[in-house]
């Protein structure tokens, strides 16, 4: 059983005349005739009584007229939901992006793409860069957005330019009139830190790295789980943090933070998606927005 026919059961029904029936749907008599037949035989039953020179619906076609009907239009709904996704008049997308991302570079992306395609659901859920790596990976979101390195190879990353770290304290720090110059001098102040998994505390390890140190070597650290909360800490005197200039801008033009003239490499924001998905249209057009 096929769309087509129970759309050729429906007109014939309706009309009770095969002629008409095959005009309307701009088919031959033949195959109008040919359609309802295939349907008698497939299923062993008649649906249609020829009486003088008319015909009718028998009790199986009566009740085959109602489930064609209600089969018809739950089909053109559907038509009508794929046109609807093609066309970017309804529809969901998904994001996940690490906080930098999601509290200060996105936002602005997200509000464009609404105001183009006011028709689609925008969700964000912000995280640091190894859970919004998970949630990509395990379909959770449709698209992630991150500071951080990404080495799960399931997952495809683009790479975009994306903002600067700079290493922050507050006024009274002595570093603020004796910075350090070098990885090894960076043990001589407390620092705050972000959580396991979140790209500034990737990059101070990087750092202590580069040294041959680690966090362990640190006098003291504070971790907090915000971009926010560690630069209040040190806006109240807490250390040293390396923050994006997106989150501490305002608070350098105010001075009420200070950035260091310390050295650090240029930072790039990776956008991820699953290899194994396809993208839908919404997706195609917001990766278009971004990297316009």
């Amino acid at each position: 059983m096929t769309l087509e026919q129970l759309r050729i059961f429906v007109a014939v029904a309706e009309r009770e005349h095969v002629t008409q029936a095959a005009a309307a749907l701009n088919l031959t008599q033949s195959a109008v005739s040919a359609a309802v037949a295939a349907l008698e035989q497939r299923h062993a039953v008649r649906l249609f009584d020829r009486v003088g020179r008319r015909i009718v619906l028998t009790q199986t076609g009566r009740l085959l007229l109602d489930e064609a009907r209600a089969v018809l239009a739950r089909a053109e709904q559907a038509e009508r939901l794929l046109a609807d996704l093609a066309g970017l008049r309804r529809g969901s997308l998904r994001l996940a992006a690490s906080q930098t991302v999601a509290n200060y570079w996105l936002p602005q992306r997200m509000q464009q793409f609404r105001a183009a395609y006011p028709g689609i659901e925008l969700t964000l859920i912000a995280d640091n860069t190894a859970e919004v790596a998970r949630r990509v990976h395990d379909a959770g979101v449709d698209l992630g957005f991150v500071e951080g390195e990404i080495a799960d190879p399931s997952l495809a990353v683009h790479s975009i330019p994306g903002d600067e770290l700079a290493l922050v304290v507050g006024p009274e720090h002595p570093w603020r009139h004796d910075p350090p110059r070098a990885a090894a001098d960076l043990p001589a102040s407390a620092w705050v830190l972000r959580e396991p998994g979140s790209a500034t505390r990737a990059a101070l390890e990087t750092l202590l790295e580069s040294a041959g140190l680690a966090l362990g070597d640190l006098p003291s650290t504070l971790e907090l789980p915000s971009n926010e909360a560690v630069r209040a800490a040190i806006e109240a005197g807490g250390g040293a943090a390396i923050l994006s200039t997106l989150v501490v801008q305002h608070l350098l033009d105010a001075g009420r933070l200070i950035r260091l003239p310390f050295e650090l490499p240029p930072r790039r924001f990776h956008i991820l998606r699953h290899r194994e998905r396809h993208l839908s249209v919404a997706e195609q057009r917001f990766l278009d927005l971004i990297l316009i």
